[in-house]
């Protein structure tokens, strides 16, 4: 039996990614694969479902530093990672994942990415050499990504946050994906019907590249 694919979809909010995922495993299941999984992370399982609460909840009465926010995050990734992921992949499976660790190297990178090597650091020692077959990158503008966001009912902690607060992990996403071998880049600033037939074109080249 094959192994199964890892491919993830990464953005800031407002990028599209929710319909992108939609879209894809629509996408796969005509190319004939015979079983995708969807996660999102933080979430998917029940403990990490239970941290995204935790780390999306809007607390007035404390303030959650960044390294908090980031090791939350690791023991979700945890979760699905062992619980989810791998066991899928194992069995011939695909996966598509509503973020991943360079959504951790983005958000909580902090200014100029001063903690990524942190995060890379705490990432090798826990997950080793695993990381996604494939990343797909939702490039937007920030400034129409906030528009996008701007109507949202209750917005969480992190979609309140300011626009400088975007302007920097959109920022880190751009300096991250510079040294990442498997990634597809995609305008997401454009209407949805184009940036879904961009994303066809380049996932099916990929697709059809690596004789899947």
């Amino acid at each position: 039996m094959k192994v199964g694919k890892f491919i993830v979809l990464e953005g800031i909010d407002g990028s599209g990614k929710t319909n992108a995922i939609q879209f894809i495993k629509n996408l796969l299941e005509k190319q004939d694969i015979p079983k995708i999984i969807t996660v999102r992370e933080p979430g998917s399982t029940l403990l990490s479902e239970k941290i995204r609460k935790i780390i999306k909840y809007n607390f007035y009465e404390e303030k959650i530093s960044t390294r908090t926010e980031l090791l939350l995050m690791c023991a979700a990734r945890v979760q699905v990672v062992e619980n989810i992921i791998k066991p899928a992949l194992k069995n011939g499976n695909w996966v598509l994942g509503d973020r991943h660790v360079l959504s951790t190297l983005a958000y909580q990178g902090g200014k100029n990415g001063k903690n990524q090597d942190l995060i890379k650091k705490i990432h090798k020692k826990i997950f080793k050499n695993f990381y996604p077959n494939l990343t797909i990158y939702l490039d937007v503008n920030p400034k129409l990504s906030m528009k996008r966001i701007i109507n949202r009912k209750n917005k969480d902690r992190i979609e309140k946050k300011k626009k400088k607060f975007f302007l920097q992990t959109h920022e880190n996403y751009l300096r991250e994906t510079k040294n990442i071998k498997n990634i597809i880049t995609i305008n997401a600033n454009f209407e949805i019907n184009i940036v879904h037939k961009l994303i066809k074109e380049k996932l099916l080249f990929w697709v059809k590249k690596n004789n899947i």
